[in-house]
């Protein structure tokens, strides 16, 4: 069998496959000792950087050179008071079909930004056209295509239990890709806010050194490190010449896009807490040369991804687990009753 599958896990080296526990040889020690995991990194962000200089124009200059120093950009009071206004009243009093994945002892809710939603409220339509929301998605991601948009509501210390995994600092994967959240809700400091190390998303001397040494243990990390998703703790940010993480304790209204190569987590919540936003996803094979090309970008079809993807996920739910459970018509701000051990399921970053 192994060796029936090696032409798949050999052809997963030219993708944005990236779990070294899955895939004997991304987890191979002695061909990460000679540099595969090393050669993968470099080839990805030298293109990521190539496709950023084509869509660099989009953007006002002082856009580009927050994103290239910092690997996010901030914007508060994005969109017109009144517009943010009636977007965050239609969204919060909508009720959908919703599905949670529960990590630890938090949930995270979303719905997906399907054309039932672009229908029934407007002001989210303007959103996602809008040129500025569009401009800055594309530039953090490198590619000139759709990102997944869903309304997210983060429900924090929810459970007795483990921790949320979701606090320990992480960059999601080896390359470029963005995520973008525009907060429907204040977000304070001790509630769950999104943390970022600034220039964590360079390509260093020290950082290449730290992802080699951690590819030669992968497979026997942690569970979400040995599937591509390194953990580091935050004693060894010094060690990489990288200050310490910034705390996003902003309020509703402000927008922001960042490169998830950059360590990030979700902050400790000191009580049980509610945070909800808009949130944009995008991550693309990482060895394509091009911006665009992407047929599931063209309208009429980028919105439906969503539920397509939560759909084809059930049906194959038996081979491949499904962490997004089916939990009815919801509202973004509903609290759930407390559910039974066996009814909780876990999600990977």
């Amino acid at each position: 069998m192994r060796y029936l599958l090696a032409p798949w896990w050999i052809a997963q080296l030219a993708t944005g496959a990236k779990a070294f526990s899955d895939n004997p040889v991304l987890g191979s020690r002695a061909l990460n000792e000679r540099g595969l995991h090393v050669a993968r990194l470099k080839l990805a962000h030298r293109l990521a950087r190539r496709r950023r200089s084509r869509l660099a124009a989009l953007l006002a200059a002082p856009d580009v050179e927050a994103f290239e120093r910092d690997g996010f950009i901030e914007k508060r009071d994005f969109l017109p008071p009144a517009l943010f206004a009636a977007l965050r009243a239609a969204l919060l009093a909508r009720r959908a079909p919703a599905r949670e994945m529960i990590q630890g002892d938090a949930v995270t809710r979303r719905f997906a930004v399907d054309p039932a939603a672009l229908g029934h409220v407007p002001e989210l339509r303007r959103l996602v056209r809008d040129p500025e929301w569009r401009r800055l998605i594309r530039y953090a991601g490198s590619f000139d295509v759709e990102p997944l948009i869903y309304v997210q509501t983060i429900l924090a210390r929810r459970y007795e239990g483990a921790a949320d995994p979701q606090t320990d600092l992480h960059r999601d994967t080896f390359h470029p890709s963005v995520k973008a959240w525009l907060f429907l809700t204040d977000v304070a400091e001790d509630e769950g806010p999104f943390l970022f190390v600034p220039g964590s998303h360079r390509l260093t001397g020290a950082r290449l050194r730290w992802e080699y040494e951690r590819s030669l243990v992968a497979p026997k990390l942690d569970r979400l490190s040995s599937r591509g998703s390194f953990r580091i703790d935050e004693r060894e940010l010094a060690l990489l010449g990288l200050p310490r993480p910034r705390c996003f304790a902003v309020p509703a209204n402000t927008l922001i896009v960042a490169d998830m190569f950059g360590f990030h987590a979700r902050g400790a919540s000191a009580r049980p807490s509610v945070r909800c936003e808009i949130w944009a996803y995008g991550r693309r094979n990482p060895f394509l040369p091009w911006i665009g090309g992407d047929p599931l970008s063209v309208p009429g079809l980028a919105e439906r991804r969503a539920p397509w993807l939560w759909a084809l996920r059930d049906r194959l739910e038996p081979l491949v687990g499904q962490p997004w459970k089916d939990v009815g018509p919801l509202r973004p701000l509903d609290l759930q009753p407390d559910r039974p051990a066996e009814a909780t399921n876990r999600g990977s970053s």
